[in-house]
């Protein structure tokens, strides 16, 4: 663009300088999906109760079990001194799990997934956004949870000489497998909230599948009870976070916990399907 002054010299104009439209990378949906989760108050909350649960229970499920130590052989040789002190995670699940399904329906229920999908039109990314900081988050706060539990329940049992150190054999494994148990717990949540966009619907879904469906399969008859519990998502995830599991009653631990992986990886799956083709 140019001006012309009166004894007819060119003068370029200012062109005004407008930022240059960034490109849609899911590096930056990550950096955005972060400033929301670390801003919500409720997910705080909730990962400060899962970790107390997880604590907090397991010191005192710890406390019972060394006030009634087993007794006799065949009580003492299925007697898990680990999963005695990761009790906890079977409260801490609901914290997270319900934090899973808050981080999406909460986004719906204010209207800002209308932002977000405006921002990132292809959608997918923002779930996918939200799926690994939710699970990196929980990992981070659930691992050193349950490495504190294991260790403060132990030494609790160790007045009753029924302690085991992480060095035995599958005790490594289950400290560990419940913070991944754990992070996809969430990841399910996540899901249901994404699939039904409803808090309270995706919350009792939620708690149908990790708590009534395994407690109807405890009322089938004969040997059925055990059989088809052990393939139920919630019995099959918690495999992993017992140092050894029952054979009659539970697959084996990462068997299982992969079960657990592809029940939430349908779930996830159907929301992505519903989130790309759906309305906001």
């Amino acid at each position: 663009m140019t001006t012309w002054t009166h004894d007819h010299r060119h003068i370029p104009a200012t062109v005004p300088a407008y930022p240059r439209p960034q490109k849609v990378t899911q590096a930056r949906v990550l950096r955005s999906e972060w400033t929301k989760l670390r801003t919500q108050p409720s997910a705080g909350w909730a990962l400060l109760s899962a970790a107390v649960l997880i604590i907090g229970f397991g010191i005192l499920y710890s406390l019972l079990r060394a006030a009634r130590p087993p007794h006799g052989a065949t009580a003492a040789g299925a007697f898990d001194p680990a999963a005695v002190s990761l009790a906890g995670v079977q409260l801490a699940q609901i914290a997270v799990g319900v934090l899973g399904v808050l981080l999406i329906t909460s986004e719906y229920a204010s209207g800002l997934i209308r932002t977000s999908f405006a921002a990132v039109p292809r959608r997918l990314p923002v779930l996918w956004g939200k799926a690994a900081l939710l699970a990196a988050a929980t990992i981070a706060v659930s691992l050193p949870a349950a490495v504190a539990a294991f260790l403060a329940g132990q030494s609790i049992l160790g007045r009753q000489h029924l302690a085991v150190s992480l060095s035995h054999p599958g005790v490594a494994r289950a400290v560990l497998g419940s913070a991944l148990y754990l992070a996809v717990a969430g990841l399910l949540g996540l899901g249901l909230g994404a699939l039904l966009r409803s808090t309270a619907g995706g919350i009792s879904a939620l708690f149908a599948l990790l708590f009534a469906v395994p407690l109807v399969a405890g009322f089938l008859p004969g040997n059925w009870s055990g059989e088809v519990g052990k393939f139920l998502p919630a019995t099959a995830g918690q495999a992993v976070t017992t140092a050894h599991p029952d054979p009659a009653v539970s697959l084996a631990p990462w068997t299982g916990f992969g079960m657990f992986c592809l029940y939430t990886a349908a779930v996830l799956g159907l929301a992505a399907l519903r989130m790309r083709r759906g309305d906001a």
